[in-house]
């Protein structure tokens, strides 16, 4: 095999697999990062509302699409919570404040029996792995390729 089909076959390899792997996973991450955002601000709000002590609420609702509604709640000593999977659960406010913790906690720690690194942080190694694989991949085709080492100042971040 030439090394131009050699180059050619490892830049397939970084677009195809190594930067979609690494989207991925950062995607992932994000994701998560996002979950126990929503979470943290539903209990801020929670607690907000036990501490005016009022059994009305009124806010603004977003429908989607940034549209906004002004909502009246004649009752807001209970509330509901997405629980997952498309369903809602009833709680009161306590009971709310002691699922999101849950919540949280699960979401941050991965659930194994041999391990338990927080799920984000394990995400964030995967993609420092991934990113490593890329680094490791450019250098070969460097070396194939017959290029001299980059100066430390001009290296860059590969993602």
């Amino acid at each position: 095999m030439t090394p131009g089909a050699k180059v050619l076959q490892y830049e397939t390899f970084i677009n195809e697999v190594l930067r979609r792997d690494l989207q991925k996973v950062l995607e992932e991450r994000d994701a998560v990062y996002e979950k126990i955002a929503q979470y943290l601000q539903l209990k801020n709000t929670i607690k907000s509302i036990q501490e005016t002590d009022s059994k009305e609420l009124k806010t603004d609702v977003d429908l989607g699409c940034n549209f906004h509604v002004q909502a009246h709640v004649p009752d807001a000593s209970k509330i509901y919570v997405a629980v997952g999977y498309g369903f809602f659960v009833e709680f009161t406010h306590t009971e709310a404040l002691k699922f999101i913790e849950k919540k949280t906690n699960q979401l941050t720690e991965r659930s194994s029996l041999l391990e338990n690194f927080r799920y984000t942080e394990v995400l964030t190694k995967d993609a420092a792995k991934i990113k490593a694989n890329i680094r490791m991949v450019l250098e070969g085709l460097r070396e194939l390729q017959g290029l001299k080492d980059l100066p430390e100042d001009r290296r860059r971040e590969v993602l």
